[in-house]
């Protein structure tokens, strides 16, 4: 099977969910002190705002594979493009504190939405040897968004916008978000759902229309895969033959969040800050980090087939144990302010080499077809709930110590090395069908 144009817009316009995920995600770190300010926040208050979102993004990835199986993939990505859409607008014109967090909420669910949905309906139209890059996209658009946040937040706030800035930086997103609703008209189903609800022949013709070599040879594979025609097409994921994909989706989102990576990108103007940085210097800081993250994703994008996910998962975790280490010795000695900088970058780059560039193809990749929105889900909301629970108390573990959080993160990347070596299998270059036999997966 080889790339075609239609399989390739599919993906792009799939992906603008990350570019979408990646910019809400970001965006907060340059309002918060804004935020701070206008409503009185405490650090417990603080840290509520930011985890607003990441409640609802909780709720997004444990529901969203009840929408993604009814409605299907693509439908249920046009869902989440209306929540973005009614979260920046909503953010931007918030009339008090509670309704900044309920807006910060709603755009969660689509958030949530999106990690689940974007990477499973790219996995599902994807040939096994182009796969790897072609999810990958997605996280390379998560990373834009995040490049964009921080470089929007920098030139808002070149532009002497006052006490209105920081609805300026939070509403912005609007605009890209209409426009990844619209583009959503013009890619087709996923042919995986299309064989689950027992539409055979309209995923005979998506399989033509994307380029497949062998169209009835991969569709009689997926048939088989999937076996609707006896039941299996709605199986439950909680049976002890799915322990293994359980078990890896639930670790790789745990340690994705234990590497500190969210807690960095939402509190990253903070650290700068008391680390002796001014707001406008924190800003560009800011944007030379997400440039890092943007410029390793797209190397680990053109290796990850070729690699493999666990190689890269490997290097990832000996690169960010040694750089959040550094990042603690930094704040307990009070000296070396001058590298933190590029302790973060190091950082950066070797989370965005590995984890970054694994996670969402991992995830879409481990579990059968039978189950994979709900296997899918589970793994984005560990994923998310680790989030939620991290970057909650991190402002306030900061507070206390400013070294203790990346003590914790750099302890954890060492765990990780070990289990990933020695219970993570590889997965490049195998088909979705494959993998479940590989897994042992009747």
């Amino acid at each position: 099977m080889s790339l075609n144009s239609y399989l390739l817009r599919s993906t792009v316009v799939a992906a603008l969910g990350g570019l979408l995920f990646g910019f809400d995600t970001a965006v907060i770190s340059g309002a918060t002190h804004a935020l701070t300010s206008v409503y009185s926040l405490s650090p417990t208050s603080l840290g509520v705002t930011v985890s607003a979102a990441l409640v609802g993004t909780i709720l997004g990835a444990m529901f969203a594979g009840i929408p993604g199986d009814r409605l299907g993939r693509r439908d249920s990505l046009r869902i989440m493009a209306v929540l973005y859409m009614a979260s920046a607008l909503g953010c931007a014109f918030a009339w008090g504190w509670s309704s900044l967090v309920f807006f910060r909420f709603i755009g969660g669910l689509g958030i949530g939405g999106s990690s689940v949905l974007g990477p499973m309906y790219i996995a599902e139209v994807s040939p096994a040897k182009w796969r790897g890059r072609l999810v990958g996209f997605f996280q390379f658009n998560i990373v834009s968004g995040i490049l964009l946040a921080y470089l929007s937040n920098y030139l808002l706030g070149l532009q002497g916008l006052g006490g209105a800035e920081w609805r300026w930086k939070l509403g912005i997103s609007a605009l890209p978000a209409l426009l990844f609703f619209v583009m959503l008209f013009g890619i087709p189903r996923s042919p995986r759902w299309l064989v689950r609800m027992n539409r055979v022949p309209e995923a005979r013709k998506v399989l033509e229309s994307i380029g497949a070599e062998n169209v009835e040879a991969e569709l009689q594979d997926i048939v088989a895969s999937i076996d609707a025609a006896h039941g299996h097409g709605r199986e439950s994921l909680f049976s002890w033959k799915y322990r293994m994909p359980i078990f890896l989706a639930v670790s790789i989102g745990m340690f994705n969040q234990f590497a500190g990576i969210n807690a960095i990108l939402y509190y990253l103007n903070d650290i700068f800050a008391k680390a002796g940085f001014s707001k406008v210097s924190g800003d560009l800081q800011a944007v030379a980090i997400g440039a890092t993250n943007l410029l390793f994703t797209i190397l680990a994008m053109s290796v990850i087939d070729k690699f493999g996910r666990k190689t890269l998962l490997l290097i990832g975790a000996v690169g960010t144990a040694v750089c959040q280490a550094g990042v603690a010795y930094t704040f307990f000695s009070g000296r070396h302010q001058d590298v933190l900088v590029w302790l973060l970058i190091g950082f950066i780059a070797f989370f965005a080499f590995s984890q970054g560039a694994v996670i969402w193809v991992y995830l879409a990749e481990v579990f059968p077809n039978r189950v994979r929105a709900s296997g899918q889900s589970l793994g984005s909301l560990t994923h998310w709930l680790m989030n939620a629970l991290i970057s909650g108390v991190f402002p306030v573990l900061a507070a206390r110590s400013g070294g203790a959080p990346f003590v914790f993160f750099s302890a954890m990347m060492v765990l990780q090395f070990f289990v990933v070596l020695l219970w993570y299998p590889e997965t490049k270059g195998v088909s979705l069908e494959a993998m479940q036999k590989k897994l042992g997966i009747a």
